[in-house]
């Protein structure tokens, strides 16, 4: 199958190239900036298209004579980023609309009860627009994603070294079900086997725990002692703003993270593991994932390599 990988240089898309690769596909990388694709491991084996989701006819062009596209493209940044990723999803399904695209495949998040903050609100829109539109969609709704180079993963890992001491906030008691990167992909390449489906699959590995447990277990297997002090009436956006100080992320990015921590990042169902992985599939541990993401080695956009681990093209 011939698939377009939108976001290729991303953290995830750099890791699903060499999946797709290694399961026989042939690969079309998408990235705003091509000269960028030659700085990964996979960069000549796979041809390059550039993809501007604010360009129409860049769109059009990106997906002509493509079987599948993978969307894995998020506005993480401020400004009015629920509008523009609106308009980029309506762009992309009308462009493989036209050009005759078999399926559609997006990664957006969880879904939980209650009211949404605005990026998860904005990515539960984007699935809508996928599921409403004429290609048919497969919708992979992941939380914490764990392997070197996931924001989500590089928060807890940061914090968990740099703080001495973990305040817990009382609206922070909230359970989430992470999932190892290696497992995404793999629901990804699945994604792209046998009969296009339309419809959305909550994905998560076998452990659900609270965030002050999964802090304390990642302290745990790094062999630091952080104790934890609960902080009653600490708004949101003060632990926000400190998280990112303290580790060096991106603030708009850091505080969309911390949003998420007020709910239960629960799956609902996992009917992904009876309709779309293979019956003697395994997920991976989290203690596993947790010990593979913390090796140094830097080989996780390499074919045939450990794709928790580091690489050289992860932000610094």
């Amino acid at each position: 199958m011939r698939v377009l990988v939108t976001g290729s240089t991303g953290y995830v898309g750099s890791r699903l190239v060499p999946a797709l690769l290694e399961a026989g596909h042939d690969v079309v990388a998408a990235a705003r900036t091509p000269a960028r694709v030659a700085d990964y491991p996979w960069g000549d084996q796979v041809e390059v298209r550039e993809f501007d989701v604010e360009d129409p006819a860049a769109i059009a062009t990106a997906v002509e004579g493509t079987d599948a596209v993978v969307y894995l493209i998020h506005s993480m940044d401020g400004g009015d980023f629920v509008e523009k990723d609106r308009e980029a999803a309506r762009l992309v399904a009308a462009a493989c609309d036209r050009a005759g695209v078999g399926r559609i495949v997006y990664l957006s998040g969880l879904v939980p009860d209650g009211d949404l903050s605005d990026h998860l609100a904005s990515r539960l829109e984007v699935e809508e627009i996928f599921l409403e539109a004429a290609t048919p969609a497969t919708v992979l709704r992941a939380a914490m994603v764990i392997g070197a180079g996931s924001t989500s993963y590089e928060l807890l890992s940061r914090l968990t070294h740099r703080v001495p001491v973990t305040p817990v906030p009382t609206w922070m008691r909230s359970r989430v079900q992470p999932v190892a990167v290696d497992d995404v992909l793999a629901a990804i390449v699945a994604a792209l086997e046998g009969e296009p489906r339309n419809r959305h699959y909550d994905l998560g590995g076998d452990e659900v725990l609270s965030y002050p447990d999964l802090i304390a277990l990642a302290a745990r297997l790094d062999s630091r002692w952080r104790p934890q002090v609960v902080v009653p009436l600490v708004p949101q956006w003060v632990v926000g703003r400190a998280a990112s100080l303290l580790t060096g992320l991106d603030s708009s990015t850091t505080r969309s993270l911390v949003e998420s921590l007020r709910h239960d990042m629960v799956c609902a169902e996992d009917d992904v593991r009876r309709e779309l992985l293979p019956p003697d599939f395994r997920f991976t541990g989290l203690e596993e994932s947790l010990r593979r993401a913390a090796r140094g080695r830097p080989v996780g956009t390499e074919v045939g390599e450990d794709p928790l681990a580091p690489a050289p093209t992860d932000p610094a």
